[in-house]
């Protein structure tokens, strides 16, 4: 057998238009492209802002027939992107499709693009073993995804994140041809969000930035043949590039967003920090933190976190990731300190110093937690010692994530972490 190690690295972006005003001209765009009917997707809040109808506006200004699906549901689930689907599926055919919103609307309209180009069922595609992980077979159509929250990076990713309600787990559909076509990032849009709608995306931000750059490098893996390249290749030059200047974008705009989310300048630059983290992550991967999200989502019981649909329980996904960080970052220190000393360094430049250097991440992330309003730890939001098998079962299904991890993961280390995740100050 070959120990070769690999030598290539991939980069792959969405078209990206970037500023105050761009979503005025996604008509224009679509309708050079030759599309003639699109279909608009979010959710009832965000519709309740009014940003999806002008989007729509725009498109019918340039001559494109328009239907809004307003049913995409925060923190997508099978049963609501099923129902997405087949809604699509009888309203259709459409040339395009545009997503207005945070990832829910974004990941809805990226399951409605791939089962309206495919046929089968949502779990065909869901990543193995969850799902049965099947490749489309046929092309997608354009996407262009118009965030509304600052966080997600959905609209620059080749993933569509789902609970899968009837397993308890939150898991996802993976292939390169769910990229955004075209990423409009328009910072007025984002003025919307309430604080902690803001630092739950803030946090996610920070994750995709921290996961990618630590994660393990591409040289690591063993050597791939062409047919076996997948989006997530593992910390790379040009995706190191992007979440250094994410993380520094974030020392210096996000208490200030949580704080005052009529700071444009705050704004435009956690725009900035989520489309260069998406850039990053969207390539080399994220591990331990965002696999550690999915149970920890996927299982909650009764939390209902402020500023958010309180119709049900729900752990927001950038909250779910957050909450394992710092133990995780701790855990994986060993594989690069002076990435993980660079990292806390560009996030926050005057921290002081930690008695043990593996600390350093760690308290700079707790303490940033702390001042946004983040919960302190899995035990604030509802889980105990209890729970950790279930929790650690959950996160050991996510090897898609878990494989780009620095270090080696066992079951007993993603124990330790949740164990270390309790109670985070």
């Amino acid at each position: 057998m070959s120990d070769a190690r690999e030598t290539v690295f991939t980069y792959a972006a969405p078209h990206l238009k970037l500023g105050p005003g761009a979503s005025r001209e996604v008509g224009y765009d679509l309708a050079a492209q030759g599309a003639r009917r699109v279909l608009v997707v979010t959710d009832k809040g965000v519709a309740a802002t009014g940003a999806p109808g002008h989007v729509a506006d725009s498109l019918r200004e340039a001559g494109v027939q328009v239907e809004v699906y307003d049913g995409s549901h925060v923190e997508p689930t099978d049963e609501s992107l099923a129902a997405a689907v087949d809604w699509a599926r009888e309203h259709g055919p459409w040339d395009a499709f545009v997503a207005v919103g945070g990832g829910s609307s974004i990941d809805t309209a990226k399951a409605v693009n791939l089962l309206t180009t495919n046929s089968g069922e949502l779990m065909d595609y869901v990543n193995a073993p969850v799902g049965k992980g099947a490749d489309p077979m046929r092309p997608l159509k354009p996407l262009v995804a118009v965030p509304t929250t600052t966080g997600t990076g959905s609209e620059s990713t080749t993933i569509c994140v789902l609970d899968v309600l009837s397993q308890h787990v939150k898991t996802g559909i993976s292939h390169v041809s769910l990229r955004p076509t075209t990423a409009v990032v328009d910072p007025d849009l984002t003025v919307s969000q309430p604080p902690m709608v803001t630092a739950c995306s803030g946090m996610d931000i920070l994750c995709h930035a921290l996961e990618s750059y630590t994660a393990k490098p591409y040289t690591s893996f063993a050597a791939k043949q062409p047919s076996e390249r997948v989006p997530y290749c593992g910390a790379n030059p040009v995706a190191d590039m992007w979440a250094e200047k994410s993380l520094t974008l974030m020392a210096g705009s996000f208490r200030r967003a949580v704080q005052d989310g009529s700071d444009k300048d705050a704004r435009f630059d956690m725009a900035l920090a989520a489309t260069f983290a998406g850039m990053g992550f969207g390539n080399a991967g994220v591990h331990i933190p965002h696999a550690n999200a999915y149970p920890i989502a996927g299982r909650v019981r009764d939390y209902r976190p402020a500023d958010y649909p309180q119709d049900a329980a729900m752990v927001p996904h950038g909250m779910s990731v957050s909450l394992t960080a710092p133990a995780a970052f701790r855990f994986t220190y060993d594989a690069s300190p002076d990435r993980h000393l660079r990292a806390a360094a560009l996030l926050a430049p005057d921290a002081p110093r930690a008695d043990d250097p593996r600390d350093q991440l760690p308290s700079v992330l707790a303490d940033l937690m702390r001042a946004i309003g983040m919960p302190n730890g899995v035990a604030a939001i509802g889980y105990s010692a209890s729970d950790f098998d279930d929790l650690v079962e959950g996160t050991m299904k996510q090897q898609r994530l878990l494989a780009t991890a620095p270090k080696d993961v066992t079951e007993q280390d993603i124990h330790d972490v949740f164990a270390g995740s309790l109670n985070l100050w």
